[in-house]
């Protein structure tokens, strides 16, 4: 997730881009650049960082023109760098581009125009897109950027400019957001209407598949046949702050609320279009390299050690080699038994967690090899480790991870069916089972973030409780894990998960009447015993929340309350299945006043040991 911005009209277009990119930077802070038409060539500035550094780079060299783009970045293809940032441009510097997505053919069209004589300068899948617009101009740029909307795949947000017809800029959208601000005698376009809300709150929206032709008096939107489409005038009725968050009231809640989109463009270009196979080109493993392994550890901290639990049931049930996860912080300490025949993966959403960097440097001196998984481009363990699959959840603001989560699942799910692949440990059968229930989690969890109404029911009913459990088995019990850390960490309440056939071993004692248990049954094969537990603590008087998987009538005889999840397999049923309890959380803070996106105490990265 990046930030895009676009000006033309009478005034200084650099004041607006910085202007605008600062409200934005939220969406991404690893690089930013701007572009300006002088009325004789685009000049284009860019630096690695946060914001404040292209503001010093301008202190000492103004970007003077009417007409310009900017971006700030969150990468994904390319470690942050000044080359890599944005805007970018063709061989001849005389057509730019800012992006926001990921263009899934990129290397394909790359080899072709090197093949033609084209010269790359970074390492980043826009940059295509940029020599593309080159290599179809005839004199005619609508025509030009048509011909290229029709040559990629992916997901995009584009804007594009070019000193030879300097009185447009033409943008589109497919899956990523892009809105038009509507001035007088100049327009604004952004990637979201923060960059726009202190200029103009008439906006035109733009839906998928929809490309508009931007001057200082007029906006053309059309579909990619050029066949005129009439738009709605949009009214921005929001403060400020609340257009930063999109309308929502926290930063967390958007984040949830953004999992669809994160998920879809985690898998995006790793999914094999007939569901046949993962694709995870970032590593090219050999089957004799995979066949060598004969143990892997996971190794993570809070959020990233659950979502390792997880991965640990899906590497060990699909590609059958023994897993072991386990705290980072305690990874070092205890001579682990790791050695060249070790896989050891590390989960980091910032990528700069300390005690999981330490445990990444001992299991490589121990011999291992290394993979990471995080979500940040170019960070600490990213460099540290032999090879990383980047989780494209984009920024992730509030302190409570969600978004980062979900793709940490589905990054261990992809993984797990490609190293059975490898081992040919998996049916393609059930290969191809998965892999389509993987295409299908987006518009899944986008049903379950519709009807929310009786989640906030029950945190307004149960949100001053100061004790709440959390119980489940197998998968179920991992996905307990989580949601009552979600709860403790930004509601406070005392929140504790137990494998639910441990309920005899000592936790019974805790249960007394109405305390809520959240009780999770999504896994079949252990469903009728997990049934039994519920009956047991009800059995105490508990206020029972069951979580089941729609069409289970049977468990509503036996909880006080049921939120269902859709249909999905066991192994997916997980990254489902969440989705209520960090709504739970969420509005049960909520209920009782709690600072939601900075809870007390906690920092979103953790970089002390």
């Amino acid at each position: 997730m990046c930030g895009i911005v676009g000006y033309i009209g009478p005034k200084q277009a650099s004041t607006f881009l910085i202007e605008g990119l600062s409200k934005l930077e939220y969406r991404g802070y690893d690089s930013a650049g701007i572009a300006v038409y002088d009325g004789t060539q685009v000049h284009v500035e860019k630096s690695v960082g946060r914001l404040a550094n292209l503001e010093k780079k301008l202190d000492n060299e103004q970007l003077i023109g009417n007409l310009g783009i900017g971006h700030t970045r969150w990468a994904t293809h390319g470690r942050p760098s000044d080359v890599n940032s944005h805007p970018h441009t063709d061989c001849t510097g005389d057509f730019v581009v800012v992006h926001n997505g990921i263009i899934e053919n990129y290397m394909h069209l790359k080899e072709k125009l090197i093949a033609k004589g084209h010269v790359f300068t970074s390492e980043t899948d826009t940059e295509v897109v940029a020599h593309l617009v080159e290599e179809h101009y005839k004199g005619d740029f609508e025509a030009a950027v048509k011909k290229v909307l029709s040559e990629i795949e992916g997901s995009y947000a584009l804007v594009f400019m070019t000193k030879h017809e300097p009185d447009k800029i033409i943008c589109t959208k497919q899956d990523n957001p892009l809105v038009i601000g509507l001035g007088e005698g100049e327009n604004f376009i952004a990637s979201d209407i923060p960059a726009i809300i202190n200029r103009t709150r008439k906006t035109y929206i733009l839906s998928d598949g929809e490309l508009a032709v931007v001057t200082r008096d007029s906006v053309w939107v059309m579909n990619r046949q050029g066949v005129p489409i009439t738009k709605k005038v949009f009214e921005v009725n929001w403060d400020a702050e609340a257009a930063e968050k999109g309308g929502y009231e926290h930063f967390m809640i958007k984040e949830i609320y953004e999992q669809p989109k994160a998920i879809r463009e985690t898998m995006s270009s790793r999914l094999a279009k007939d569901d046949s196979h993962i694709i995870l080109d970032e590593l090219k493993w050999t089957k004799h390299e995979v066949a060598a392994i004969k143990k892997v550890v996971i190794v993570a901290c809070g959020t990233a050690y659950h979502a390792g639990i997880v991965g640990k049931y899906y590497i060990e049930s699909l590609a059958r080699i023994p897993v072991e996860v386990d705290v980072a912080s305690e990874f070092r300490y205890r001579s682990p038994l790791v050695d060249e025949n070790t896989l050891a993966i590390v989960v980091s959403q910032s990528g700069e967690t300390l005690d999981t960097l330490a445990a990444l440097k001992e299991a490589k001196r121990l011999g291992a090899k290394t993979l990471a998984i995080t979500n940040v481009v170019g960070s600490s363990i990213s460099r540290e480790a032999d090879q990383v699959i980047y989780t494209w959840a984009g920024p992730e603001i509030a302190v409570a991870s969600t978004k980062a989560y979900t793709t940490q699942l589905v990054s261990m799910a992809m993984l797990a069916i490609y190293i059975a692949g490898l081992r040919e440990n998996i049916s393609a059968e059930r290969s191809r089972e998965l892999i389509s229930g993987l295409r299908n989690l987006p518009a899944q969890l986008h049903e379950i973030l519709e009807d929310v109404e009786s989640i906030k029911t029950f945190a307004q009913q149960y949100g001053f409780n100061e004790d709440v459990f959390f119980i489940g088995r197998s998968l179920d019990y991992a996905v307990a894990l989580e949601g009552a850390l979600k709860l403790k960490e930004i509601s406070y309440i005392h929140a504790e998960a137990y494998a639910a056939g441990e309920l005899k071993h000592g936790t019974l004692a805790l249960i007394i009447e109405g305390v809520p248990v959240i009780a999770l049954a999504t896994q079949h094969d252990v469903y009728d015993k997990t049934l039994s537990n519920i009956k047991e603590v009800k059995a105490r008087d508990a206020v029972v929340i069951g979580i089941a998987q729609q069409g289970d009538d049977q468990i509503k005889k036996y909880v006080d309350h049921a939120i269902f999840i859709p249909q999905a397999d066991k192994f997916l049923a997980p990254i489902l299945a969440v989705i209520p309890l960090q709504l739970l959380a969420y509005y049960a803070a909520i209920t009782r006043g709690c600072d939601v996106d900075k809870p007390r105490n906690l920092a979103k990265s953790v970089t002390v040991e």
